[in-house]
């Protein structure tokens, strides 16, 4: 008995069709695989702890707190942030011990650090422009005006120098000036940060003469008359840039992070109103978490929401 035609043809376009259908539902579930694979490595980089490493100075103590609440808000679950010196800091990033930072430099006073372990970390981008460092006494100290100034005046400052921790790459910068200048008869004193404003203020209440390590962006700028020294030889060098910097591999593993730190940038008018709330009382997490809430677009420009 032979097959009747028109039975064959509708078989064969059944079989096609539900091959067709077997196919598109295969294509669908292996979309649905892919997009969900994109929503987990996603997701699971929001959940990877980020490593933020700074040095104790205000301006980076306000950075720092910022981003950290920044990240928080893109979502990040696990932003942690530790202080180290100068060196440790460089040497984390170069180990992968930290992520990344915002507290570098550059091109003078991180120099030496960069020299060593540049070719390890990878420079993400500027973050603040125009910072420079030096030595500064009260504008009430009228015969000083140069860093030359101080030689012949050595008694009037009880030979020392304030300066901060003596790992920071501007005492590294003033034992040179020290040599550059003939400051023979001064000793460049460690303290940290806070000691060096605490003896600044000290000296000012009681109108006595005080040099200092300092640097702008800082909230004694706005709160006291000061005067940088001039350096006609250059020690400190020109007005340099803070920039962000990375452990290698980070924009591979963590792209979305990576972004975030590409777009962080700011002004010394944004970062100096998180120092003044840090000195007038406010912890640096509240302080950070002010900012963050009085400058939405900023932070939505960062993120990357904008």
């Amino acid at each position: 008995m032979k097959p009747n035609k028109k039975k064959l043809k509708s078989l064969f376009i059944a079989g096609l069709v539900l091959s067709l259908f077997i196919f598109g539902a295969g294509c669908a579930d292996n979309g649905e695989e892919a997009h969900e694979e994109g929503e987990i490595s996603a997701e699971s980089e929001f959940n990877k702890p980020v490593s933020i490493g700074y040095v104790l100075w205000e301006g980076e103590i306000a950075s720092t707190n910022v981003i950290q609440q920044v990240l928080r808000q893109a979502g990040y679950t696990n932003v942690e942030i530790l202080a180290v010196d100068a060196g440790p800091l460089y040497q984390g990033l170069a180990s992968g011990e930290f992520d990344f930072t915002t507290s570098s430099w550059l091109p003078l006073t991180h120099a030496s650090y960069w020299n060593t372990y540049g070719d390890k970390i990878d420079s993400v981008g500027v973050n603040l422009e125009d910072v420079r460092i030096g030595l500064v006494v009260p504008s009430y100290v009228e015969d000083v005006n140069t860093i030359g100034d101080l030689n012949g005046n050595s008694v009037m400052f009880d030979g020392e120098i304030v300066g901060i921790d003596p790992g920071a790459g501007i005492m590294q910068a003033t034992e040179n000036a020290i040599d550059v200048y003939n400051l023979n008869d001064y000793t460049l004193v460690s303290s940290s940060s806070a000691g060096m404003t605490a003896a600044l203020q000290r000296a000012i209440v009681n109108e006595e003469p005080i040099v200092v390590t300092l640097w702008s962006p800082h909230w004694a700028f706005n709160r006291w008359d000061l005067k940088y020294l001039e350096d006609p030889e250059g020690v400190y060098g020109e007005a340099e840039h803070v920039e962000t910097l990375a452990r290698e591999g980070l924009k591979e593993d963590m792209p979305n992070l990576y972004g975030i730190l590409e777009r962080f940038a700011w002004t010394h008018e944004d970062i100096q109103s998180v120092m003044l709330d840090i000195e007038a009382g406010m912890t640096a997490e509240e302080a950070a978490a002010k900012w963050v809430e009085n400058n939405p677009e900023k932070v939505k420009e960062w993120i990357g929401e904008e």
